[in-house]
């Protein structure tokens, strides 16, 4: 499957939340491919597919040995322990700061195929379920940062080589479920 252009900070589809998934079909599952492949050949835990300008409910992750993905997810915490450690974004290449999470979740949602899932997920991976749930309602990390390291991290990203970088002037892509509104 084709490898995506990941969506870089200040990207408005990163501040818009995504629509829930109502079909699954062959475009679904097409799409799921596509955020393997990028999230993999970027390296990273997880990817949510705003983060390729695609504004439906769904994220993959791979992470402390699980991998999968997730459509129309929701999220709880289970117990009341939080965890802070260094996050850090596709999104926002190369820099991470140190962000409060819940130690423990258990997300719901469903398969590519519509089948019911539930995952329970503890350090990286609750980490990852809360950090690719925030991307589906528009929030970056950098939202849930203390003022002093938010602040910090808007100088960082505002000196960053790939800051402002002009969108690509093709609007069109070979990804069918790209910038599709319902």
């Amino acid at each position: 499957m084709p490898i995506q252009p990941v969506r870089l900070f200040g990207d408005p589809v990163l501040r818009t939340r995504a629509t829930e998934v109502e079909t699954f079909d062959a475009e679904l599952r097409r799409l799921v491919s596509d955020l393997t492949d990028t999230m993999h050949d970027e390296g990273g835990a997880g990817l949510a597919a705003p983060q390729i300008g695609v504004s439906q409910r769904v994220f993959v992750f791979d992470c402390d040995g699980f991998s999968g993905h997730l459509v129309n997810p929701t999220w709880e915490a289970v117990g009341d322990e939080d965890q802070i450690g260094t996050e850090g974004c596709l999104s926002i290449p190369g820099l991470g700061w140190d962000c409060r999470r819940r130690l423990h979740v258990v997300a719901r949602g469903w398969d590519m195929h519509g089948e019911p899932q539930v995952i329970e997920g503890s350090e990286l991976l609750a980490r990852a379920i809360q950090h690719e749930t925030d991307h589906l309602d528009g929030v970056l990390f950098v939202d849930r940062l203390d003022a002093e390291t938010r602040k910090a991290a808007m100088a960082e990203i505002r000196a960053a080589s790939w800051f402002g970088e002009p969108e690509p002037t093709v609007k069109v892509s070979p990804h069918p479920l790209f910038g599709k509104v319902r």
